[in-house]
């Protein structure tokens, strides 16, 4: 599921770009948010399927996988409201 999500942002990301590249940046403002708002869902969804992997479980010693979706949950609200504040 976790990949799909990482599937989603990242075409919502190509689209918000090849939109840009036809139609322009007027609102340059609103494109930036939405756009870093897709990159940083992106990497914040690597770092839960790192995290949450089993095979990676000697790397992360004392993150479970309920701690690795919080940390993610927390991160995304903060990047989101900074991405709502930047976008005015």
């Amino acid at each position: 599921i976790v990949d799909a999500y990482l599937f989603y942002i990242m075409l919502t990301g190509i689209i918000q770009f090849v939109y840009c590249c036809l139609v322009g940046t007027f609102p340059f403002n609103s494109f930036l948010s939405g756009f870093i708002s897709c990159v940083g869902s992106f990497v914040l969804g690597v770092c839960l399927r790192v995290q949450s992997n089993p095979a990676n479980l000697s790397d992360f010693k004392g993150i479970s996988p309920e701690r690795a979706f919080a940390d993610f949950i927390f991160a995304s609200v903060i990047l989101h409201l900074v991405v709502m504040n930047f976008i005015g």
